[in-house]
């Protein structure tokens, strides 16, 4: 009986060992496939912003990685990287690795735009990325300084010694102004900013005489009276800003808004991706969330990752004949 009980023991004793490797190798007895969607997120999970903080983008991070970190379980901490309108952050984010805990918030216009002003090179490819979803729309708004005391594009077109911001060269800001400017014969220089923040802080001073910004930033110094609106770029008048006239009314067809989406690196599991589609939709359908868009004047557009790509490329090439037919250059040169 002795030897018989030593190679039970024995036996045993190797299949604990087997056990114990496989779960520490991430082994799942039994099958199912569930583990890495259990383990996701293991830890804090980063959401980066290509703009400055206190910016439209910026606002509509904390609020998403707010709700999104209750859903999780983690923090989702916001980590602002400005510069080149958020090309830079965003590439950064591409070559993380893919496991989910790498997020980065899109501009549209930096899919959209950026690549008719930049090299192919330096333009960021949503091909490169995993898109979970679209957030919202947030229209732009030609504002002037008090000081200017511009009230019409009538008043712009025979101002001499123009000087208007831009949110960076590029961006939907420059663009709209661009073509605006154009069919409107309108004469100025132009000078670009990192973000709509510090554009607008600028037309406040009367550094620059007008500039085109995102609403949500802008309404607050409209309702201050510490700057003009002039006319909105949607394509019908937006309903926080009823008495402005649109581009389109003043006989410029000019649709340009700015959309966000939120992202991570190309590759990511598919049990990762859709416990994040899951986070953002429960944080977006939440009464506060919902009272945010409001309360910044963003209209919802949550549409799905593979819709953005499909609805973001469609602007791209749309925008590219619109720069052609007014033989735009958005370089800056």
């Amino acid at each position: 009986m002795r030897p018989t009980i030593t190679r039970r023991t024995a036996l045993s004793a190797a299949a604990v060992t087997v056990l114990l490797t496989a779960t520490a190798c991430g082994g799942n007895v039994g099958g199912g496939g569930g583990s890495e969607s259990a383990a996701f997120p293991e830890g804090p999970v980063t959401l980066t912003v290509g703009q400055a903080a206190g910016g439209s983008t910026d606002l509509i991070a904390r609020a998403l990685g707010e709700g999104m970190s209750e859903d999780l379980g983690q923090p989702v901490n916001v980590v602002n990287q400005p510069g080149a309108n958020g090309a830079v952050a965003t590439k950064e984010v591409a070559g993380k690795e893919a496991d989910g805990h790498e997020l980065v918030l899109l501009n549209a216009s930096l899919i959209t735009i950026t690549p008719l002003a930049v090299s192919e090179e330096e333009a960021v490819d949503l091909e490169n990325l995993d898109v979970i979803k679209g957030l919202s729309q947030d229209d732009y708004v030609l504002v002037a300084s008090e000081e200017s005391g511009f009230e019409t594009l009538e008043d712009i077109q025979a101002a001499e010694d123009l000087a208007y911001g831009t949110t960076g060269v590029g961006t939907g800001s420059q663009l709209a102004q661009a073509i605006l400017f154009a069919e409107a014969e309108v004469e100025g220089t132009e000078v670009p900013f990192d973000s709509g923040s510090p554009a607008l802080t600028a037309v406040m001073g009367n550094q620059v005489q007008v500039a085109t910004i995102q609403l949500g930033e802008a309404k607050p110094q409209i309702d201050a009276g510490t700057v003009t609106p002039i006319l909105t770029f949607s394509a019908e008048r937006n309903e926080f800003l009823p008495d402005t006239p649109t581009a389109t009314e003043a006989g410029y067809d000019i649709p340009v808004s700015q959309y966000r989406a939120l992202a991570a690196p190309k590759g990511l599991p598919d049990e990762t991706k859709t416990r994040l589609v899951e986070a953002a939709d429960a944080t977006l359908a939440t009464e506060s969330y919902q009272s945010f868009n409001e309360g910044n004047l963003l209209t919802p557009h949550e549409i799905s990752g593979e819709e953005v790509v499909t609805e973001w490329n469609d602007l791209r090439d749309r925008y590219a004949e619109l720069v052609e037919e007014h033989g735009i250059s958005l370089t800056g040169d």
